[in-house]
């Protein structure tokens, strides 16, 4: 036995996991795999080109210089292969651009993510290269104090000419809107973020509107509707789905008093059972849900006279909570079926920012409000590629076009009474 032990103890971020090596390898192979299937595609289809000598245009040329792609596994290595045009002068050039993997790429999209997430967290920017080297590994390259100021500036520059762009050719037959607070860092503990998303005639959702407001107030919510308005947005929507947010509803039937009001039956739900004893939470639930799942909307107005008959003597002001609304309350039986489970509530938003919520938390930072909107609204955009088509958009033109619904199905005109025959 000897009379001292010497051990080598790891350095911090300096590690070595096998498993990680063996994913990093696994991960290389097969971005070089599908990088080079990208590239065969690219030939084949370009096959029957041939120069005036009649060789073949365009061929393989070796390989780029190999490089290196950070991902959330640490950094990935890779070589693309160069493509030649034999013919064809510098504007006639046929040029290969792959989707795998783009020109300048450094950085996966999942750790562009990760970035706004941990600016929100509170980490500064000198503090980003040794947060993201305990993720991803020690040699991040790319991913300097200076790089994160410039994708900072450069997200920043996103936000505002998305904040301008023109909406003159855009139309949304829904809008889901909510007043979120984030506790992200911004400027002032009274303010929100307005957010309102769309769907458009062929189903889909995207961000309509995004901007800070004070306490959901009448006067922010005009302010971002009449700018909406301003940048083209000329046709109302058919029907908002909102909480009963009165500063929103009032700008609504000043600017477009057209759209029909539908109330989340989410927050209705969690506003009436707070005025009630939590022992009769779950049989009132059950009597809530037999309003907003009724098949037609007689069944669910039979259901609405049930709950307030039995509530009433004892609990006045939950009934009164519930039934001040009726109207905004049912609104969604006036229109398609399939589209009754998208509205009625605010789930796109709530699903959305339910993620940002939990990864963004006030501080003591030195972080703009102008900043804290850009890194929340590259966010919203990474969770807007994942968002749900509605169900049944082959719906959605019907209503565009004026026909109507009840309980969800089509109304049929009634054709024209017969002439009565001639005497």
């Amino acid at each position: 036995m000897t009379e001292t032990n010497v051990f080598q103890l790891s350095q911090p971020v300096t590690f070595a996991d096998s498993l990680t090596e063996v994913l990093r390898e696994g991960a290389r192979a097969l971005l070089a795999r599908a990088v080079e299937a990208e590239v065969a595609d690219f030939l084949a289809r370009h096959a029957d080109c041939t120069t005036k000598d009649g060789q073949r245009r365009i061929v393989r040329h070796g390989h780029l210089p190999e490089r290196s792609i950070m991902t959330g596994i640490g950094p990935v290595t890779v070589r693309q292969p160069r493509v030649r045009d034999r013919a064809g002068d510098a504007g006639e050039r046929i040029r290969f651009s792959p989707n795998i993997l783009p020109r300048y790429a450094r950085r996966t999209k999942s750790l562009e993510a990760l970035i706004p997430i941990l600016y929100l967290k509170g980490v500064s920017t000198g503090d980003f290269e040794e947060a993201l080297a305990a993720l991803v590994g020690a040699d991040a390259p790319g991913l300097s104090a200076s790089t994160i100021a410039r994708l900072k500036d450069a997200w920043s520059a996103e936000h505002d000419r998305w904040r301008k762009r023109d909406l003159s050719n855009k139309r949304y037959v829904y809008w889901w809107v909510d007043g979120i607070y984030l506790e992200a860092r911004l400027e002032d503990q009274a303010q929100c973020i307005l957010v309102i998303i769309g769907a458009t005639p062929e189903g889909k959702k995207e961000l309509v509107g995004f901007a800070d407001g004070v306490r959901e107030s009448a006067q922010s919510w005009r302010d971002l509707l009449l700018d909406l308005k301003r940048r083209g947005l000329s046709t109302a929507p058919q029907l908002a789905v909102a909480d009963g947010a009165l500063g929103f509803w009032k700008a609504l039937g000043e600017i477009w008093p057209s759209t029909r009001e539908q109330r989340c039956w989410v927050h209705k739900t969690a506003n009436v059972l707070n005025k009630l004893p939590k022992s009769l939470h779950g049989k009132a639930k059950r009597a809530l849900q037999d309003i907003w799942m009724a098949e037609t909307k007689k069944e669910a107005v039979a259901a609405f006279d049930a709950f307030a008959e039995s509530y009433a003597p004892k609990y006045e002001k939950a009934v009164e909570c519930l039934t001040k609304d009726r109207e905004a309350l049912l609104a969604f039986f006036d229109f398609p079926a399939e589209h009754w489970k998208h509205l009625r509530s605010t789930n796109p938003i709530e699903s959305t920012f339910a993620t940002v919520r939990h990864r963004t938390i006030r501080s003591k930072g030195c972080l703009s409000n102008k900043t804290a909107l850009a890194m929340v609204f590259k966010l919203i955009e990474a969770a807007q590629k994942s968002w749900r088509c509605l169900d049944g958009h082959n719906q959605l033109p019907k209503l565009i076009t004026g026909v109507k619904f009840a309980d969800g199905i089509e109304v049929v005109a009634r054709s024209a009474a017969p002439q009565a025959k001639a005497a």
